[in-house]
């Protein structure tokens, strides 16, 4: 049954299958390189963003986000602009308010998957 959903959400909502097909990706991507993955999609509870992949880098905790395209149209990272930043840094200060209490360093990367293959840039914009 549950193959045939995935097959009906797919006709449905390609964009969002494309993105979680991207955010599985980098998922195994950063797990294969050393990083605990501790949530994913993450929320906070008043709303206000979502960040994509919370992990731990040795004492680093990292917010990641991951951007994918199917075409050449545009570079993935140019769609984190001002505002993505702003909500992504409110949404981490409320998990780390919530969950990792000690003022642990942080940091922001973003995953882009393209036609080319993937990216991982390293602190993409300060914390």
């Amino acid at each position: 049954m549950a193959p045939l959903y995935r097959f009906a959400d797919r006709l449905r909502r390609p964009h969002v299958t494309t993105g979680e097909q991207g955010e599985d990706r980098a998922h195994r991507y950063l797990r294969a390189r050393g990083f605990t993955v501790v949530a994913r999609n993450w929320r906070p509870p008043q709303g206000g963003g979502e960040i994509d992949i919370i992990a731990w880098e040795g004492e680093v905790l990292v917010f990641i986000e991951v951007k994918t395209r199917l075409t050449d149209v545009s570079a993935p990272e140019r769609n984190v602009n001002g505002d993505k930043i702003r909500a992504l840094r409110r949404a981490a200060r409320d998990y780390v308010r919530r969950a990792a209490p000690g003022h642990p360093a942080v940091r922001f990367d973003v995953v882009t998957i393209a036609r080319d293959g993937l990216e991982h840039l390293r602190d993409a914009f300060p914390a």
